[in-house]
């Protein structure tokens, strides 16, 4: 594989949430919390289930505007509070079997109170479906802010 299929093949997003890395953690292990913005402008997560533990596992289902449900799910492979989640994620066929698995490491890292995340999931199929986990995850992400700002105290600075 040459570097230029590598390229192909991961995803990278980085974005600074305005609130301290131990509330994003939360946010993102909670599964009170992940069912109210864990999905993209949009949808909705009628049902998610599983296990946030290192060895535990999820599946979601996320409705799109119009109904149609899409199924997902994973194994969680590293829980380090408050640094750090690494996770596999497959789409679910028909029959509930996985399709393509993709590993998925966020990193999250506090600056002056701020947190800067890094979401890293490698290797797609094609650069479509990259593109389209681009989308997804940035509405996800812009979710997540808006859900930041309705769960953190209000800032003086």
């Amino acid at each position: 594989m040459n570097a230029k299929q590598t390229d192909a093949s991961i995803l990278t997003i980085q974005r600074t949430f305005d609130a301290p890395r131990d509330l994003v953690y939360r946010l993102w292990t909670d599964p009170e919390h992940l069912k109210r913005w864990c999905c993209p402008k949009g949808f909705s997560v009628p049902v998610s289930e599983g296990e946030i533990r290192e060895g535990g596992w999820f599946k979601t289902c996320m409705r799109s505007p119009d109904g149609q449900d899409h199924w997902l799910g994973g194994k969680y492979l590293e829980l380090t509070s408050p640094s750090k989640i690494v996770f596999t994620h497959a789409w679910l066929d028909e029959s509930g079997k996985p399709e393509h698995e993709t590993l998925v490491t966020v990193t999250l890292e506090d600056e002056a109170g701020r947190t800067r995340l890094t979401l890293h999931q490698a290797h797609f199929l094609s650069n479509a479906s990259r593109e389209g986990h681009r989308g997804g995850w940035q509405e996800t992400l812009d979710n997540l802010a808006a859900h930041l700002e309705r769960s953190a105290p209000h800032r003086a600075d």
